[in-house]
């Protein structure tokens, strides 16, 4: 079943594919394991939050991109597109996601103060942790680039 499964998708969309939402899912994974680690209690809705470290929208986005190099080749406008992609999605998630996180933060505290920390009568506490600093960006790219060579070894059989 497992071989049948490996051959299925090995060396087409189908792994760039699951390469890509691998690399994401795993990465919440880990991103779940940290905050329990940190904070030492268990909190599941990590797994459908956004920000944190690592960021898996740049896990996600590099797997792919990197798994489009190894079959297409570094040197293909697949990858090229592919790469194009993913630092568009790197960007949003430093940059504006993460500047839309201290902006809600900003607003929080001054309804807390016009409302004397009753935030219900406004309709709740705006979400916060948004976006990712630069590391937690650059630990996801990383993470999705190992990942998408170590998934690529398996679905072809080296390991």
């Amino acid at each position: 079943m497992l071989e049948t499964f490996r051959l299925a998708i090995a060396n087409n969309g189908y792994e760039a594919l699951a390469s890509g939402l691998l690399a994401a899912f795993t990465g919440q994974i880990i991103k779940f394991i940290l905050f329990t680690i940190q904070t030492r209690r268990i909190n599941f809705k990590i797994f459908t939050t956004t920000g944190g470290m690592p960021s898996t929208h740049s896990a996600g986005v590099m797997g792919l991109s990197t798994m489009v190099g190894i079959l297409e080749g570094f040197d293909s406008i697949a990858f090229a597109v592919a790469m194009g992609y993913s630092l568009v999605i790197m960007y949003d998630a430093a940059g504006l996601r993460r500047a839309a996180g201290k902006t809600a933060a900003c607003l929080n505290k001054v309804m807390e103060e016009i409302y004397n920390h009753d935030l219900k009568a406004v309709g709740g506490k705006l979400k916060e942790l948004l976006g990712h600093t630069p590391f937690e960006v650059f630990v996801g790219a990383v993470y999705g680039i190992l990942f998408a060579y170590v998934f690529h070894m398996y679905v072809v059989g080296t390991i």
